[in-house]
């Protein structure tokens, strides 16, 4: 076979690959959005904050150094000791969680019955003070973060399809760590929303606030569950994005891919968003490979909103979303 087959299909498998990525951000939306109709403007400012607070976790740093340092006079920067991996994330999940409970009674429940516009102005005032929360507590350098995930060409991939096509694939051995990862969240969230208690009660609250108060749900536990496990997705994303490309506040700017995401597979889709995230990352390579020397390059920057776009033309709803009727 010509090896611009090969390099198309290399190209379409790192476009997969990188779909997962996305929809590990969007994961967090649709979590939310299923909960309580709102769509969540700090989902990527969330996963830089559990980035950042995985890093500083691990490497022994003292939050709010730089202002204890300015305020008496002090030089600490760090404890004096490291934090192994798996602790530091099963820290930094809690401090998630505690931050869910904190944006529940803090924000949330002084906007019960608000208008959706007014939530979202919410979220988007959460995310810049989430973003100065971080820079304030650990820094704005760029930090290395490693968990000890693989990473770089997987070689048994390259070696095997050269020995049997003659052609090796080059793939990133943490983009295949991630889709794993992507997969076992899917399944394991899915099964949650159908057959836990509290899962029925998250769909409950999804379709009625008013119905699902009625029969003695209550809407805060709710909203903090929801947000504790969008927290906890959040810092599965940051933990994979922060490997890929370090710890730096641009991460928060992946949130902005997530949207054509969730536009194509559904807001309340946990496997849409999946889905969505497949088709955008394997769509935005591959018309890069083929159109983009056409028109100049740089495709990638605006071939998943064009898309999205004609999606919200012909099918609002996305692919797995539900259709909204409203009899008057």
């Amino acid at each position: 076979m010509p090896e611009t087959f090969w390099y198309a299909l290399e190209v379409t498998l790192n476009g997969l690959m990188a779909g997962v990525m996305y929809a590990l951000v969007a994961l967090g939306f649709v979590l939310i959005f299923k909960a309580s109709g709102i769509f969540n403007y700090a989902q990527g400012v969330l996963a830089l904050f559990a980035a950042l607070t995985l890093v500083g976790i691990m490497e022994g740093q003292v939050p709010f150094a730089h202002m204890i340092n300015a305020i008496f006079g002090t030089s600490v920067h760090h404890f004096g000791f490291k934090v192994p991996a798996l602790v530091a994330i099963l820290l930094t999940a809690g401090v998630m969680t505690l931050l869910a409970v904190l944006i529940e009674r803090l924000i949330l429940k002084h906007l019960v019955n608000q208008e959706p516009i007014i939530l979202f102005m919410a979220t988007i005032g959460l995310a810049y003070f989430l973003e100065g929360l971080g820079d304030v507590m650990w820094g704005a350098d760029i930090k290395k973060l490693d968990v000890g995930l693989p990473q770089g060409i997987n070689d048994a991939i390259e070696s095997t399809t050269y020995e049997l096509f003659g052609y090796g694939l080059f793939i990133d051995t943490l983009d295949i760590v991630a889709a794993v990862v992507a997969a076992a969240l899917v399944l394991s969230l899915t099964l949650f929303s159908q057959y836990s208690k509290q899962g029925r009660a998250l769909r409950a609250v999804a379709d009625d606030h008013q119905a699902a108060l009625s029969v003695g749900i209550s809407l805060r536990f709710i909203w903090v569950l929801v947000w504790s496990i969008a927290g906890i997705v959040a810092l599965v994303a940051g933990i994979m994005w922060g490997s890929k490309s370090g710890v730096q506040f641009s991460l928060s700017l992946i949130a902005l891919k997530a949207l054509p995401v969730l536009m194509l597979g559904g807001f309340t889709s946990i496997p849409g968003a999946i889905v969505g995230g497949l088709i955008i990352g394997m769509g935005e390579k591959l018309f890069e490979f083929f159109i983009g020397p056409m028109v100049g390059g740089a495709t990638e920057n605006w071939f998943a909103y064009v898309l999205a776009l004609v999606f919200l033309v012909f099918r609002p709803q996305g692919l797995f979303g539900e259709r909204i009727i409203e009899r008057v």
